[in-house]
């Protein structure tokens, strides 16, 4: 019998049909299979990148609140205070970021993502809380600036006024120190001879070798602004030759005048009472007097107040 019988070709028809069959089914099944898998790794990929969009994000909300509570350090420096609890917050947060950070080279959960958001809020609501603190706090310094500047500009304008009142009354002390000076009126020198009469000279010249002693006389003008209180006016005899006439045992001392030391020839003590009352003063020298042009000079209460001169001839 012939190979190539009708039946032959026949089973080998059904069996190449069967194989196409077969591997058409395979092709398909390859085809499906490919496709989920692509869809896989789609949506693994996905899945990494919104978990790394995810996790960049909240790295930036991190950093941001860092520089946000440091600024708020600084404000409260540029304050002069110090508050602990943002330093605390300020490593809290460089902790967390240093975490996050990590994360970039392992998995970064969905767990992960809930705990960091939730230590966001809350760092956020502290963030939020301390805003308020310290713009209350630049509104109280504001008002304390004010205030002091208010307080700064009355004590300025007080000053001022004080040193006002202190330089008319100043002016006023110098004033009436001034009307207050004492004056020696109608002063006369005169002269007691070695027989104890005492002679006087219109033109005050006298013989030299006939004094023993010299005599000044004055009143004191009436000043009704002068305090009616003891009082010390000093004598100064100055001879010829500009020294004025100084012995210890007679009396003669130092004064000041303008906070110099001058030397005097006598004073006296007494009781101003305005009432133009008279004084003198008396002076031996127990000594011969030199020629020429003398001068006499009263003194009280730090001024001159009289003056007047004689000659010996």
């Amino acid at each position: 019998m012939s190979a190539n019988t009708p039946e032959n070709r026949s089973n080998r028809k059904l069996l190449i049909g069967g194989l196409l069959v077969v591997l058409i089914s395979i092709n398909g099944i390859l085809i499906y299979m490919n496709y989920q898998k692509k869809e896989k790794t789609e949506e693994q990929a996905e899945i990494i990148r919104v978990k790394n969009t995810e996790l960049e994000d909240q790295i930036k909300v991190y950093e941001a609140l860092k520089a946000d509570f440091e600024r708020q350090s600084q404000e409260l420096q540029a304050m002069g205070l110090e508050n602990d609890s943002l330093d605390s917050q300020i490593a809290a947060i460089s902790a967390d970021l240093e975490e996050l950070r990590g994360f970039r080279k392992r998995s970064y959960s969905l767990a992960d993502q809930r705990r960091f958001r939730d230590r966001a809020s809350a760092f956020e609501q502290q963030l939020k809380q301390k805003d308020e603190e310290i713009a209350q706090l630049k509104a109280d310094n504001e008002v304390l600036f004010t205030e002091n500047t208010n307080l700064k500009t009355t004590q300025t304008q007080l000053a001022d006024s004080l040193t006002t009142v202190k330089s008319t009354n100043q002016d006023l002390s110098e004033k009436v120190k001034l009307a207050s000076r004492l004056e020696a009126q109608d002063l006369k020198v005169n002269i007691i001879n070695q027989r104890g009469k005492e002679k006087d000279d219109n033109d005050n010249e006298f013989r030299a070798r006939r004094v023993e002693k010299i005599r000044v006389e004055f009143n004191l003008a009436k000043n009704d602004v002068a305090a009616k209180e003891p009082k010390t006016v000093y004598m100064r005899l100055i001879e010829p030759d500009g020294a004025a006439l100084y012995n210890l045992a007679t009396g003669s001392g130092s004064f000041q005048i303008d906070g110099e030391d001058m030397y005097y020839t006598a004073k006296r003590d007494f009781v101003f009472d305005n009432t133009q009352q008279q004084l003198s003063f008396t002076y031996n020298k127990n000594a011969a007097y030199k020629k020429g042009q003398h001068t006499i000079e009263l003194y009280a209460d730090d001024y001159l107040i009289g003056k007047t001169t004689f000659t010996l001839k």
